[in-house]
């Protein structure tokens, strides 16, 4: 097993556990550690697929990350004090 393995690995266990939470109310889907625990694990993902290329895979990942990063982008600017 790769060191790349082992990251997409964890990155599949950190979505899932996300996913988990989201599921069973432990965690706010909208908030920022779920949100970040798809981000890294989408990134996690797509750094495992520099070993063994899967354009499905790439996709999917790439917009989950993506879908992540919006959504803590909206809380940052939720949270910016107004002027």
């Amino acid at each position: 097993m790769t060191w790349q393995d082992v990251a997409g690995l964890v990155g599949v266990a950190l979505i899932l556990l996300a996913y988990a939470g989201a599921q069973t109310r432990r965690l706010d889907p909208l908030a920022v550690p779920a949100l970040l625990m798809n981000l890294v694990g989408a990134g996690l993902v797509l750094l495992s697929l520099m070993h063994k290329f899967n354009l499905a895979a790439f996709l999917m990942e790439a917009s989950w990350a993506l879908v992540a990063l919006c959504g803590l982008i909206r809380v940052a600017v939720k949270r910016r004090p107004r002027r």
